[in-house]
């Protein structure tokens, strides 16, 4: 009988509920994005507040060490958070787990603004700490969310339906820095500063220190507003009849929130039949059965995510130091801290509205037309061009701004229009319903390793090679040129690792996993 319930599922016409799964589960993503970059628009501030050294004769900087902690510390907790939660919706049920990340999302972003100390190190401290669990709750929205989406969705817009979900996380990068652009600005009007190099104490007003706390607490809002929402949800219909065995039950949630009628009763003769079919398989993730039909699988989709993610939170955390570089930003000694929190949030909302959001909307317009993989390859293949193109004639580029920022743009829309999508969409179409979240979650931290690796490795990697033109605390490096090299290099690899995905668009999920004969 489970075969009659996924199957009215898969054929199911997109009804309005498809689209309050979207919201539902969207409205966490755009809270995980906000919480993960709206960081960046005020590390620079941090660094002016809590760190500024009379003696040095240029604005506070956050050492190397406090500026990796800072920006990575969410990522790890994200990185333990896919891998906890991953597991644990396989275990519990996907709606059991759901609120638990969001509650946790929502005290985090508040305590993280309220970090306390009478010190730089104690408040940067209890910041890190709270970001740290903030990162660990958005770690469980990415298995739970991508699962939930993909097991609601009907079988023809199943891939449009998980790309839109993901998209939220566009408008949380650009709700970040518009947000960030509008405290600043009000703050900015309310106690104007001069420049560091005209006043080198007045130029860091002491109410600047509220600007960042608002920016963190307000990332709480979203997941609020989502919380009773997500508790009204029933479970999942393929995990109550492939995981819990409850077709009845499946059916019967199915039928309320979806306008098709499901009927689970059978007569005796279909119970035979039934009984007679060969049942799905139920091998555990570590066992040879598991390695020899999805191993490859695994792999493909924990390495391309792994590589992607090394080039996009390189260029998404440190845009503020890419733009600086290449002269797009003043040097901070002719702004204001305030200043430079607003022009650093104006360059970003500017990138995300040109290049990242769109990226991630076409997406949704061809992810169940051209499919996953040709998608992955092209965003892959163009991430890898406009790199080269931006390293190779770095030093001309340097001079020519709009050129640079041009290039730059069409990085994050590939990467948006390619891989960040299609690597969040496939783990959760491959694997059966019993480990679906497990392997989502297992391919998501993978990704977040790389995401680690990227934020510590870029910010050191891209210092410059002359001792003379780094700040204090940071060794030399191979400059920007050479980082973006790498970059383009690991963007490459991305796309031979590709090959290992196979194309999922048009087949069922129990087709793709192996629970087909039921």
């Amino acid at each position: 009988m489970a075969i009659e319930v996924l199957s009215a599922l898969d054929k199911a016409k997109t009804q309005w509920y498809h689209f309050t799964t979207i919201v539902i589960a969207g409205m966490g993503f755009f809270t995980d994005s906000y919480d993960l970059f709206c960081i960046t628009t005020v590390t620079k501030l941090l660094g002016r507040l809590y760190y500024y050294d009379p003696s040095t004769g240029k604005p506070g900087t956050l050492p190397a060490n406090v500026s990796s902690a800072v920006t990575a510390v969410a990522l790890c907790g994200t990185f333990a958070g896919q891998l906890f939660f991953g597991w644990l919706g396989d275990r519990m049920g996907r709606k059991k787990v759901y609120g638990i990340t969001l509650m946790l999302m929502f005290f985090s972003a508040i305590a993280s603004g309220l970090s306390f100390g009478h010190s730089a190190k104690s408040v940067i401290g209890t910041l890190c700490f709270f970001r740290f669990w903030l990162g660990f709750g958005i770690g469980g929205d990415y298995p739970l969310s991508a699962t939930i989406m993909s097991e609601y969705a009907n079988q023809k817009t199943r891939g449009a339906f998980i790309a839109a979900v993901f998209a939220m996380q566009g408008f949380g990068i650009l709700a970040g820095a518009a947000v960030s652009l509008l405290v600043s600005a009000i703050f900015r009007h309310a106690y104007p500063s001069p420049a560091f190099i005209v006043d080198h104490v007045a130029s860091t007003p002491p109410e600047a220190d509220y600007v960042w706390r608002i920016i963190l607490m307000l990332g709480a809002v979203p997941a609020a507003l989502t919380y009773y929402w997500r508790m009204k949800m029933p479970e999942t219909a393929r995990y109550t009849a492939l995981v819990e065995g409850n077709v009845s039950q499946a059916a019967e949630d199915m039928s309320k929130v979806l306008q098709v009628r499901i009927d689970a009763t059978i007569t005796s003769s279909e119970a035979e039949v039934q009984q007679s079919r060969p049942q799905p398989p139920t091998y555990k993730l570590f066992s040879r059965e598991f390695v020899r039909r999805h191993g490859l699988h695994l792999l493909g989709t924990t390495t391309t995510w792994f590589l992607l993610d090394i080039a996009f939170y390189s260029q998404n955390l440190f845009q503020k130091d890419v733009f600086t570089a290449v002269g797009w930003l003043e040097s901070a000694k002719k702004m204001s801290a305030l200043e430079e929190v607003y022009r650093i949030s104006r360059a970003q909302a500017l990138i995300a509205l040109c290049s990242t959001v769109p990226g991630y909307w076409v997406t949704v317009l061809l992810i169940d037309k051209l499919g996953r993989f040709v998608i992955q390859l092209i965003g892959f293949f163009f991430m890898t061009v406009f790199m080269f193109a931006l390293a190779v004639p770095y030093h001309y580029l340097k001079d020519h701004h709009t050129a640079f920022i041009v290039l730059y743009a069409f990085t994050f829309f590939f990467a948006n229009f390619g891989p960040n999508a299609t690597t969040f969409i496939v783990p959760a179409e491959l694997f059966p319903a019993r480990l679906r979240s497990t392997c989502h979650g297992i391919s998501a931290a993978a990704g977040k390793a790389g995401a680690i690796v990227g934020s510590f490795g870029f910010l050191y990697a891209s210092q410059s090679r002359h001792s003379s033109e780094i700040d204090k605390g940071y060794h030399t490096g191979i400059g920007l040129r050479n980082a973006l090299i790498v970059l383009g290099f690991c963007n490459s690899l991305g796309l031979v690792f590709s090959l290992l995905v196979p194309e999922t668009k048009g087949k069922s999920l129990e087709e793709l996993s192996g629970e087909e004969p039921l």
